[in-house]
């Protein structure tokens, strides 16, 4: 399979987009600015004890209170609790577990106000980032992920990934990772560890424990609420994760990301190093790769397939509802039935691409079409459980009812995607009044002699196609583009951007 990535930096955000053979299936966003990511460290304090929800709320500074459960306080809390006190009093000085003397564990079932109390002082770890009114999820057990494992403090344990099958490649493994791991940690071997040698896999170990020392460092003089370990932005995740043969380009109009992605791949996968490309085309970058209109086209209420089928995806409070329909998708010389499954197993594939592309979380219930034949019904139960195998979310599927639903459970730690497709009024932008049409010409004319006061070089304008048409028109010399250009002695370019409305504009640069 052939994957791309395409990342658009813009002044607020970056926008990621994960394609396999061409075709959108996870979108990312994530601000510049982006605090309480999934993996970040805080030093947090315990504020409030809630019994009812064996839980506690800790602030780590987020407008709302983190959410602890004593589920996610972790056997070695005890042991972490010690190793911060003795850190932040200076009577810890040195980051290694070796001679460290771990405390009791805690009990799998107990009582939250037996271990933690208000006013305690917890390194924490966000596992599922702010939604809605809802603060962070927080995790009191540690973990560090890199390419090839995930090092847990406080643990000895070595597990090995499921899907890696071979006994003896699970044998080799385990006792690599035993003659190389520091003692008084614990890894998990990811699947991607299968056939590596032994420098690889001990290079990920020292990048791993080098973030521990880090931690450690920042912890003797970190005040509360103080993130005192980042995760890596998100591009960098998602290659950390997926990148395998399979990756064939990454695009990118970014200089400061490039760099960075090169030198990350430099360290994790230097064959693939020349696989970033620096997008400088005057085209959005998204526009040129067509994924703009992958966009629109895949994230409304109807998500429209080649075949003439379609999806219908309705979102509640509860959970959400995909139905399923044949549109146009009809073959006459088939009985109801065999209608019926050949619409069920196409959508089966765009039903999985479309809880990944928008990362749908809770409880969805999919109505296919229904099936008289239970056996159908099971190739459908069985198709999706292949398509969804891709899915890193944790998810559970159940087989079709005799109703012809099914129902799917998924993990999110993210905020949903929602994307609007309907675009505004291109005349109103959706206020139902309009600015004269006559001022917009004389607005940007304005805002250009603004611009030659305050900054240096050309002065680059993005406008609606028909307006950047209407300015440049006619022979070059006789252009409104030229005229502002010898009017304000400031050479004046003015580009398309299709995602404006008509009588918006923005300044490039």
């Amino acid at each position: 399979m052939k994957f791309e990535l395409v990342i658009d930096s813009k002044p607020t955000e970056v926008v990621i987009a994960l394609l396999k053979e061409g075709r959108l299936i996870e979108l990312h966003k994530e601000k510049h600015d982006n605090n309480y990511s999934v993996g970040d460290i805080y030093l947090g304090k315990i504020k409030k004890i809630v019994p009812g929800l064996n839980a506690a709320f800790v602030g780590v500074g987020h407008e709302k209170d983190g959410f602890l459960h004593y589920l996610d306080l972790g056997s070695q809390l005890n042991s972490f609790k010690k190793f911060t006190d003795k850190t932040r009093t200076k009577k810890l000085n040195t980051a290694s577990l070796k001679n460290f003397r771990k405390e009791k564990d805690t009990l799998k079932e107990g009582k939250i106000q037996d271990v933690v109390k208000s006013g305690d002082h917890l390194m924490l770890q966000v596992s599922k980032e702010p939604i809605s009114s809802k603060g962070p999820r927080l995790s009191a057990e540690l973990s560090f992920a890199g390419r090839y494992m995930v090092m847990i403090p406080f643990s000895d344990r070595v597990s090995i990934s499921q899907k890696i099958k071979s006994s003896e490649e699970k044998s080799r493994l385990k006792k690599l990772i035993h003659s190389i791991k520091p003692k008084g940690f614990g890894v998990i071997i990811r699947t991607v560890a299968e056939g590596k040698k032994v420098a690889e896999l001990d290079t990920d170990m020292k990048n791993l424990y080098k973030k521990w020392q880090i931690i450690f460092k920042k912890l003797k003089t970190a005040n509360l609420n103080e993130r005192i370990h980042g995760e890596m932005n998100r591009s960098s995740v998602i290659l950390r994760d997926l990148l395998n043969s399979g990756f064939s380009k990454i695009h990118v109009n970014s200089p400061e990301i490039h760099a960075e992605l090169k030198e990350y791949l430099s360290r994790i996968s230097p064959d693939q190093e020349k696989i970033v490309k620096l997008y400088k085309g005057e085209i959005p970058i998204f526009q040129k790769m067509n994924i703009t209109q992958q966009i629109k086209s895949s994230f409304g209420k109807t998500a429209s397939m080649k075949s003439g089928a379609y999806l219908v995806i309705e979102h509640t409070e509860a959970l959400h509802v995909i139905d399923v329909n044949s549109g146009k998708k009809v073959d006459s010389k088939k009985n109801q039935e065999a209608n019926a499954l050949a619409v069920n197993k196409i959508s089966v594939e765009e039903v999985a691409r479309q809880l990944r592309l928008r990362d749908m979380g809770g409880i969805i219930v999919v109505d296919f079409i229904d099936l008289q034949n239970a056996k159908n019904r099971k190739i459908i139960y069985d198709s999706m459980i292949e398509a969804m195998k891709t899915d890193k979310a944790k998810h559970h599927i159940l087989p079709l009812s005799k109703f012809g639903l099914m129902q799917i459970t998924r993990q999110r730690v993210r905020p949903e995607m929602k994307i609007d497709t309907q675009e505004k009024c291109p005349m109103c932008a959706g206020n139902g009044k309009i600015d004269s049409s006559l001022l917009l010409i004389e607005t940007i004319e304005n805002k250009i002699e603004n611009l030659s006061t305050t900054q240096k070089g050309e002065i680059v304008i993005a406008t609606h196609p028909f307006i950047e048409s209407y300015i440049n028109k006619g022979w070059f010399f006789n252009s409104i583009s030229h005229k502002w250009s010898k009017k304000f002695n400031r050479k004046v370019i003015i580009k398309s951007d299709e995602r404006l409305h008509l009588l918006q504009y923005s300044v490039v640069n």
